[in-house]
């Protein structure tokens, strides 16, 4: 609200975007420190599993508004992937900006959450047309399952049945995500691997080349203990001639 030189009052619209469509809500990002360990590990994971495609983008908790001019009309997904828009640095996703929704989105679900991405925030992502939705349980609490999927068909979504290993496949991610452990997991199908974060891929190789050189040692100790075996046998010998 702006005043004149002659005290009236003259209301104005902001020019600023950022005013229009806020980049927070003042909410939490995650329910509990178990949530957030996790979200942040499945975040690292995928944009590690992606980084080879410049058109993807990944991101949690950012603000996701679908109707241009009414700031109201917003959610912000756990997690959230989206095909073919890039990969740059944004402060919000604004859907007529982008072209698209997102292909994929993930909630992690808690006590004060779950009824809600049960019903309204499912009718909402069918209703914008988001091909996968996913939920997640890390207590394994309050869903039927810790673990749930479904797929858009027709315009509603339909649960996507578990594996024969008891995973949910995204079609579009081409990945299988898992309770492994007690923990979230995604496996990769066609590399036949799990897919791991950056740090858990380095220490992984760290792992594996201290396992290599401790088996390096090994095998030349046993090939010293061979030769000198021999060496005593080839000794014994020449003693009997």
């Amino acid at each position: 609200m702006d005043t004149n030189k002659n005290g009236i009052n003259i209301p104005y619209a902001p020019t600023d975007t950022a005013d229009l469509y806020p980049e927070t809500d003042g909410k939490h990002i995650a329910a509990s420190d178990l949530h957030l360990e996790i979200l942040i590990w499945l975040l690292q994971t995928l944009k590690a599993h992606f980084a080879q495609m410049p058109d993807v983008y990944v991101s949690g908790d950012i603000l996701t508004y679908y109707t241009q001019g009414d700031p109201r009309a917003v959610v912000a997904p756990d997690v959230l992937v989206s095909f073919g828009i890039g990969e740059k640095k944004r402060h919000t996703y604004k859907v007529w900006e982008e072209g698209k929704v997102p292909d994929f989105v993930m909630e992690f679900s808690s006590k004060t959450t779950y009824q809600n991405d049960l019903t309204d925030k499912m009718a909402l992502y069918a209703a914008l047309g988001i091909p996968n939705y996913l939920l997640y349980d890390a207590e394994a609490l309050y869903l039927p399952s810790p673990l749930m999927g479904f797929r858009l068909i027709d315009g509603g979504y339909a649960p996507i049945p578990p594996g024969v290993d008891a995973g949910i496949y995204s079609d579009v991610l081409g990945l299988d995500f898992h309770i492994r452990d007690r923990r979230l997991a995604v496996y990769d199908p066609v590399a036949a691997q799990w897919i791991q974060t950056p740090a858990e891929q380095h220490a992984e190789r760290a792992e594996n080349a201290e396992t290599r050189a401790a088996q390096e040692i090994i095998a030349r100790q046993k090939a010293e203990e061979e030769l000198e075996r021999l060496r005593e046998q080839l000794a014994r010998l020449q003693a009997r001639t």
